[in-house]
């Protein structure tokens, strides 16, 4: 069946597991293509301009943790990591890098065209209805995942956007981290609270604060993005 409703790139050197996917979101209305090492899966991506990547850790060439680091470099285009099973610090470091969810093989196939479904719409819902956020010297733009401080754009990973929108329209709101991995991550996480304190300190050093906002440490609880 044809695709007609989103292009899915899927990288995995395992054929058989290549062929499930596709045979599956293919019929959901996706069109596919299909790599098999991560030299292949960056030529593709440029060329193919998927919506979403479906990427397996262990490949040829290059792995798929550097292949999701080349990603992120320049485009927010979602990424769903395929983890063997017992992969844990894989998946820590593949979610902190910025992918968009895991799959842990060997999996449900109609569970894995769920989870795409749910990235595609956090990632597409309702863009033309939500607000650009605006603060001295600071703009959140979540229809374009654009954030520029000081009239320079800031480039940052989905999830460090994510983050920073999800607590700048919540302003003067505590949140502990575990709301925030709920909130911001939706799914049960493999790591732990760390991953929110990382991304808070990646902000930081990118956001320095303005004359009457900051991102805010409260001790024992979490954080919150202050507005005076």
């Amino acid at each position: 069946m044809e695709g007609t409703i989103g292009r899915i790139l899927i990288v995995d050197d395992d054929e058989n597991i290549c062929e499930v996917i596709k045979m599956y979101v293919e019929n959901y209305g996706y069109s596919t293509k299909v790599c098999h090492d991560g030299r292949a899966a960056e030529e593709c991506f440029l060329t193919y301009k998927p919506d979403l990547v479906l990427l397996d850790i262990m490949l040829p060439h290059i792995d798929g943790i550097d292949v999701l680091k080349w990603i992120r470099r320049e485009n927010n285009t979602p990424v769903i990591l395929l983890t063997a099973k017992g992969e844990t610090f894989d998946k820590v470091l593949g979610l902190e890098l910025g992918a968009d969810d895991y799959i842990v093989k060997p999996f449900e196939p109609k569970e894995m065209v769920a989870r795409v479904k749910a990235v595609l719409r956090r990632f597409n819902s309702d863009k033309s209805n939500k607000e650009v956020l605006n603060f001295d010297e600071l703009n959140v733009d979540i229809n374009s995942y654009n954030v520029v401080y000081k009239n320079e754009e800031v480039k940052m990973p989905p999830k460090e956007f994510e983050l920073l929108h999800y607590l700048a329209s919540n302003k003067n709101r505590v949140f502990t981290r575990e709301q925030l991995l709920c909130e911001v991550w939706g799914y049960d996480y493999p790591g732990d609270s760390r991953t929110v304190d990382v991304h808070v300190k990646r902000l930081r050093e990118k956001l320095q604060g303005g004359s009457n906002w900051q991102i805010e440490t409260v001790w024992g609880v979490g954080y919150k993005f202050e507005v005076k």
